[in-house]
């Protein structure tokens, strides 16, 4: 049953010295906070680079032709070439493990001119002559109307989808513009979509236009260039050995060194994502030794003060034990002590580090390109921690009580 004389006498011999028993849980209350304020950080800055990697596949990758860095096959170094539409046919025949390989086209802003317009309005962006299945690597987030299909590309239709910033400066009111037609280049497609980009560090996106990857070759006069693939691959395989293979198959083809390292650029998000989870995991726990070391040298104080504090009672302990109190109470009494001041210390600096974490969370969100991204503690984290600083209270309190009860009760007056 709860005793109320018990917890009156606990705040008795708290109060009796408050700067040292504030002094005391200080050293708790600054463990917790450095746990939850470092532990907070590090999941703001895994959300702030994760947010780089959304919108694309975790098992993609992309390659691209660079020039050859190397002779071969007759062909001098520095040698520019291209992948084609053959490739393609090849690469999904040689390859069984690849889910999806998207070849893609960039069309190129030539001197800043306005390439597109709408009536009397103009602007400059990127052209993308792309596959539908463009949407399996790379996420659209459809606004108005859809994405790419199958039909525009066998049919080499002059249709297209646009960003939101083609929107917004093409069809500033705001208007729905599916259905519309805009002159690209002097070539007239019709609208069929608009995406948004969620992630603000992806601004180019918001600038790109993509049509038909067979309409691009026609239109534009690109012949069966391909300018670079994305590709994801099925699970179970990872990335990288598809990613080599697939380069090895590519420079056979198009008379390329094997062993050439700049022929093929390349970019491997599973890689990069893979780095980063691992970067993330070495943080956590380095934030978990720093924040657990701080916090056990606070119960390590809190312990030895409640060793001095038995000392000092030692005359009220022996009169308690001569008068009938057994050693049991004795031991709850201090535990209980200890407990209330690491639970009281620990709740206090938990307040404090999630209240910065807020904070910080609130400041950062004015700036989009922040690096932090909602700095903070989860429920779980935030009740483990509270179950941390009660069985440290508990274990802090454990051996001033053990002590206690080994001194006689008639030594203990005598010591007076």
């Amino acid at each position: 049953m709860f005793d109320i004389d018990l917890y009156r006498e606990v705040w008795q011999a708290i109060s009796k010295n408050r700067l040292r028993s504030t002094l005391t849980a200080f050293g708790v209350l600054w463990g917790i906070f450095m746990l939850v304020v470092l532990h907070g950080a590090g999941n703001g800055l895994e959300n702030g680079i994760t947010k780089n990697f959304s919108g694309f596949a975790t098992n993609s990758a992309f390659i691209w032709a660079e020039k050859t860095s190397k002779p071969y096959k007759g062909f001098k170094e520095g040698r520019q070439w291209s992948m084609s539409n053959k490739d393609i046919v090849a690469l999904k025949q040689e390859v069984p493990e690849i889910e999806y390989i998207v070849p893609r086209l960039n069309g190129w802003r030539q001197n800043g001119q306005n390439n597109t317009l709408y009536k009397d309005r103009y602007g400059t962006f990127s052209y993308k002559g792309d596959y539908p299945d463009l949407a399996k690597v790379q996420a659209f987030d459809m606004i108005h109307g859809r994405f790419l299909n199958e039909i525009d590309l066998a049919e080499s239709r002059k249709v297209c989808v646009i960003g939101p910033r083609v929107a917004e400066v093409l069809f500033p009111h705001g208007e729905n513009p599916v259905g519309e037609y805009i002159r690209m280049s002097g070539v007239y497609f019709k609208i069929v979509g608009v995406f948004n980009v969620s992630n603000s560090n992806r601004n180019d996106r918001r600038q790109e236009i993509h049509i038909p990857f067979t309409t691009m070759q026609k239109a534009f006069n690109y012949g069966d260039i391909v300018h670079y693939f994305a590709f994801t691959a099925h699970e179970g395989n990872k990335v990288s050995v598809l990613e080599n293979k697939i380069m090895d198959i590519v420079k056979e083809r198009n008379n390329v060194a094997p062993d050439d390292p700049q022929a093929i650029g390349h970019f491997n998000v599973e890689t990069r994502y893979e780095q980063m989870s691992k970067l993330f995991q070495g943080i956590d726990i380095l934030t978990f030794i720093v924040g657990l070391g701080t916090l056990l040298a606070g119960v390590i104080g809190i312990s030895n003060i409640m060793l001095v504090v038995v000392k000092e009672r030692t005359v009220e302990i022996g009169i308690k034990r001569a008068i009938g109190a057994t050693p049991l109470s004795i031991i709850k009494q201090i535990m209980i002590e200890s407990v209330i001041l690491t639970l009281s210390a620990g709740y206090i600096g938990l307040t404090l580090g999630i209240l910065l974490n807020e904070g910080l969370g609130a400041i950062m969100a004015q700036n989009p390109d922040s690096v932090l991204l909602n700095p903070g503690i989860d429920l779980k984290t935030g009740l483990i921690s509270l179950a941390v600083i009660v069985t440290s209270g508990a274990m802090a309190g454990l051996l001033p009580a053990t002590r206690a009860i080994k001194v006689k009760p008639i030594d203990a007056i005598r010591g007076e």
